[in-house]
């Protein structure tokens, strides 16, 4: 793959708890001059990056990192975002509904923010460092039958992010309309080809430029 490929299909990140304003602008910046799919962002610079970046494919996170939110309040969060800008939502699955067994309220759960984003694009983060196989192929049918459009790997803050035996478990049980997104310690080119490879059709990542152009 060459470049520009690839970066057309990275979600340009920076979720960090202390990420300032200037920095938002300049990951902004940088998605405009490499065609990035998106930049996510935290929700709080939705609105800023809107006015500043109107071109701009925004992405933000819901119930992150942890997952463990109401429904209501991930319902509240996504309706919120959109309202402020943002074109994609990325939300993290409750766990302890996973753990518990109860697939039911994790399929419902994912169904309402589908609802509430309003035919945005919809990402669901399952953080497979988390996951048992069994759970992680629940998930996949959980994610599938509420019509969302990826299942993403990863958070980035959990104790491990991508790997690629979770993309090919993904490929064998999410169903034909689910597209895959891997995210979470993907920091080199070979890393982001060997994923996209895989059948990622969306890396996150932070450290793509860097990665990409000093070769």
């Amino acid at each position: 793959m060459n470049k520009e490929e690839i970066f057309a299909r990275v979600d340009h990140t920076a979720l960090k708890a202390t990420a300032t304003w200037a920095e938002i602008y300049a990951l902004c910046e940088e998605a405009v001059t490499y065609g990035t799919a998106s930049v996510c962002i935290p929700p709080a610079y939705l609105r800023r990056a809107r006015q500043a970046f109107p071109q701009l494919n925004l992405c933000t996170v819901i119930g992150f990192p942890l997952g463990y939110n109401t429904t209501a309040a991930k319902v509240f969060e996504t309706q919120d975002a959109v309202a402020q800008g943002a074109d994609e939502v990325d939300m993290v699955i409750n766990l302890g509904d996973v753990k518990n067994g109860d697939f039911g309220a994790v399929r419902a759960e994912i169904e309402a923010v589908r609802a509430a984003a309003g035919g945005k694009l919809l990402k669901v983060i399952v953080e497979t460092c988390y996951l048992t196989e069994e759970e992680k192929v629940r998930v996949c049918a959980c994610v599938t039958q509420a019509k969302a459009d990826y299942i993403k790997t990863s958070t980035g803050f959990g104790t491990a992010g991508a790997q690629l035996a979770d993309i090919e478990l993904f490929k064998k049980h999410i169903g034909p309309d689910v597209k895959i997104k891997a995210a979470g310690g993907i920091r080199t080119r070979e890393a982001m080809e060997a994923f996209c490879a895989a059948g990622c059709d969306r890396i996150g990542c932070s450290a793509a430029v860097k990665a990409l152009t000093e070769e």
